[in-house]
């Protein structure tokens, strides 16, 4: 397709996309702003075809489209927010936004960017929490059914130092993946939004008009602060970033730093319970030690998971311990099943 024609076809295409979620979306104020958002990008198509007027144009939603259209009619607009962000459709933020209908609106840049941020530090906090439990409950579990088979205690070292590595790079894998398919993500659409707004100014002011209308704004009132946002063409693109695309850059995080993350929360997890048996401890205790420097951990981390749910702290490390326990539990008996059956 020349460039143009491209042009032509992304607009259908979202108008296309854009009518689907409005269509599916049950909130009558966000259901609005898609169709005006359609509309706008039919707009957009019919200004490309006032150029080629000899051209004959037709339009079939490609297969990509059609898949996302259908994933919405299944699961909703909201659950399938970051897919249609990835076809770049706008007015997504209004699923992550914190403003509700009626509130007062920010009146500078800083605040809009101000509303998004704030978690990153926290979600940190949380996901490295929670990889110490993934790595302590697996590693455990894998522990307790090597042993539970009457396994030497070398045997169960070398299982579970075997089971700590292959868990932890695992764990950064995916975290690496996931981080650098999101950055991808985000400088492919910045990109594009980079273009359009250096091409199509006053449309971009007015599609984000739109997106505080739908939060309460008055339409006027919402182009007058649109336009002031977008004349700063230092605040511009991230502006475009949070409010119409409703992605944060703030929340972006180096790739190689995710993995190194996950793998040590992994790993820090996963040699509590083999500390017993690096240690030297006595075969016939050394299980025992193993059980009760697990339980311990499982109780701190539970203790530390309250502080995400807002529970009290004594019953989330009894519920982690139960749920810790019941895992170990469960791997002994296999293993000492297993440890029978084989010989």
């Amino acid at each position: 397709m020349s460039d143009g024609l491209d042009s032509w076809y992304h607009e259908k295409e979202s108008a296309w996309l854009y009518r689907r979620v409005a269509d599916r979306e049950s909130d009558p104020l966000k259901s609005q702003l898609f169709r005006k958002l359609g509309e706008a990008a039919e707009d957009q198509a019919r200004k490309w075809e006032s150029l080629q007027p000899q051209r004959e144009f037709e339009f079939r939603p490609s297969v990509r489209a059609r898949v996302v259209a259908g994933l919405v009619d299944q699961i909703g607009p909201r659950a399938a927010r970051n897919v249609l962000a990835a076809m770049k459709l706008r007015g997504l933020s209004i699923y992550t936004s914190t403003t509700a209908p009626g509130h007062v609106m920010p009146t500078s840049v800083s605040q809009v960017g101000e509303r998004h941020r704030g978690g990153v530090s926290g979600g940190n906090l949380r996901a490295t929490v929670f990889g110490i439990n993934d790595g302590l409950v697996s590693n455990a579990a894998l522990v307790m059914g090597v042993a539970g088979s009457g396994a030497a205690p070398s045997i169960v070292l070398m299982t579970g130092t075997a089971g700590l590595l292959a868990g932890a790079l695992s764990m950064a894998a995916g975290e690496y993946v996931s981080v650098r398919s999101q950055r991808d993500m985000y400088e492919y659409q910045i990109a594009l939004e980079r273009e359009e707004l250096a091409e199509y100014p006053e449309e971009e002011a007015e599609e984000l008009a739109l997106i505080y209308e739908a939060r309460g704004m008055d339409l006027e009132q919402a182009r007058i602060f649109a336009r002031s946002l977008l004349g700063n063409p230092d605040h511009a693109l991230d502006v475009l970033a949070r409010e119409e695309l409703g992605l944060n850059p703030d929340d972006l995080g180096s790739p190689l730093g995710a993995a190194s993350s996950s793998f040590l929360a992994f790993a820090l997890g996963a040699v509590l319970p083999l500390l017993p048996f690096l240690i030297g401890l006595p075969a016939h205790s050394v299980m025992g030690w193993t059980i009760g420097v697990t339980a311990i951990a499982l109780a701190a981390v539970g203790m530390l998971i309250s502080l995400f749910t807002g529970r009290n702290a004594w019953l989330g490390a009894a519920r982690m311990v139960a749920i810790g326990g019941g895992a170990g539990v469960i791997a002994w008996l296999v293993g000492s099943w297993l440890g029978v059956a084989l010989g």
